[in-house]
């Protein structure tokens, strides 16, 4: 997850038309027809814009970077001991303790990126080759990677209009050989993890929560990452906080987290996990460098003072938002496991028709308040190398099976996804919007929703 957030953007307009849901163009137009019953003139037909410049968000977590991430950086330069494992007192380790502190679970190690975070909660899983893991459609190329990397057969289930995995899709998918499931809580929205681990118990399945979209959202007052078998978060900076890269594991099992702790470092374990572990419980194996430096950790433990005040301050604005639009006739909102532990990185609308979508999208651009098709993740099934199943070799293990053989991905294995992502626009909400960026935002919405409903 290396790319800077207008990297990923390009990114995902390039590849759009393998399945990426992109901003939609060339579908229909707006009403050139005078607005009814004293409604405003839209920009798009020759009316005045709500704002004079475009509304732009920003990533969220370095515009909170002040002295405090400055103070921790320095220490480091000043100790001149970057490697986490060099002694004295580890940024690293600091922020690892504080992380698990602050969500109120066991365990938290902290890693390179969320794709390594994601590769190495496999690893603690014991999943490889033979077993099947279920991943929503839509969802970032990390944790399709991170199954197949580690042997393992990706199955992709339907999402629904939360934009997460569809629990009614997930049973039809679990054979005698899945393992796990992986509820992606994407672009700031939380899966429906009650329905999920219902599922999952019954079937004795784990649960990778993918949280590297939602550092700091809750699921029934819980924080997500501690809720299933093991969690992990990303810190790359499109994130909530950020140190440019990073990511973290997070579980309440001990055994799970020692087998995370050795796969991120070369097999081996050190104090003072070595006594906390009582010396561990298992032998080491072959492993992987996932270490954390302590620069990463030092800028991270000063962002994670900064996580609630992010959070308040996106779900205030978004609350605001979805509180003044709740009653436009018709209006249909993003789907939500729950609301209140929803991030509130955007206030997304779905609509009847992509013709309805793609209407809004233009008009809101017209306004100078920009809303887009859902962002940040990929209709995976549906890229040209997932579809040919494409591995770093011919004899890979997840695709020499009979089930991987036989399973067929592209397009027509996630209709329901495609046409609800295709149906969906939102406006991104930042941190720090002034109170007359709340209002645009308001008045845009309420200008322009009505006209595109009718036309």
């Amino acid at each position: 997850m290396s790319e800077t957030v207008a990297s990923r953007r390009e990114f995902l307009k390039t590849v759009g038309g393998a399945g990426v849901v992109s901003q939609l163009v060339g579908v229909g137009g707006l009403m050139a027809s005078a607005p009814a019953n004293g409604a405003e003139k839209l920009a798009a037909n020759g009316g005045t814009p709500v704002r004079t410049s475009p509304l732009r968000s920003r990533p969220s977590g370095p515009q909170f970077y002040d002295d405090v991430e400055k103070r921790e950086l320095l220490e480091v330069l000043d100790s001149r001991s970057p490697f986490r494992w060099s002694g004295g007192k580890s940024k690293v380790l600091q922020f690892e303790k504080a992380y698990a502190s602050h969500l109120g679970v066991k365990h938290a190690l902290a890693v390179t990126s969320g794709t390594t975070a994601l590769y190495v909660a496999m690893a603690a899983l014991g999943i490889g080759p033979g077993d099947e893991v279920i991943l929503p459609a839509w969802t970032w190329y990390a944790d399709y990677d991170a199954v197949v990397l580690s042997g393992a057969l990706p199955v992709f289930a339907e999402i629904d209009e939360s934009f997460a995995i569809d629990p009614n899709d997930i049973e039809a998918r679990i054979t005698p050989r899945t393992k796990a499931i992986v509820p992606s809580h994407l672009q700031g929205g939380v899966a429906d993890l009650d329905a999920i681990l219902e599922i999952a118990k019954k079937h004795k399945l784990r649960v990778v929560e993918d949280c590297a979209q939602c550092a700091g959202g809750r699921y029934k007052s819980k924080y997500v990452g501690t809720i299933g078998d093991i969690g992990i978060n990303s810190f790359q900076l499109s994130k909530t906080i950020t140190a440019g890269e990073g990511g973290a594991v997070t579980t309440n099992d001990p055994t799970l987290f020692e087998r995370a702790l050795r796969f991120h470092d070369c097999g081996s374990i050190h104090s003072p996990y070595t006594e906390e572990l009582k010396g561990g419980l298992l032998a080491a194996f072959a492993a992987c460098n996932f270490r954390m430096n302590e620069f990463t950790g030092a800028v991270l433990k000063g962002q994670l003072q900064k996580l609630e005040t992010i959070c308040t301050r996106l779900r205030t604005n978004a609350r605001k938002v979805r509180e003044a639009i709740a009653d436009l006739p018709d209006i249909k909102l993003r789907k939500s496991a729950d609301p209140d532990g929803d991030l509130g990185v955007g206030v997304f609308l779905v609509f009847e028709t992509r013709r309805q979508r793609d209407r809004y999208t233009r008009a809101m651009a017209a306004e100078r308040v920009p809303a887009g098709a859902p962002s940040g993740s990929a209709v995976l099934p549906a890229d040209s190398r997932i579809a040919k199943k494409a591995t770093i070799h011919e004899d890979w293990p997840s695709f020499r099976s009979p089930q991987g053989k036989a399973i067929r991905y592209g397009r027509e294995s996630c209709p329901k996804t495609i046409d609800i992502l295709g149906r969906s626009a939102g406006v991104i909400i930042d941190p720090k919007y002034s109170e007359q960026d709340v209002q645009d935002i308001i008045r845009a919405i309420r200008k322009v929703y009505p006209a595109v409903r009718t036309a």
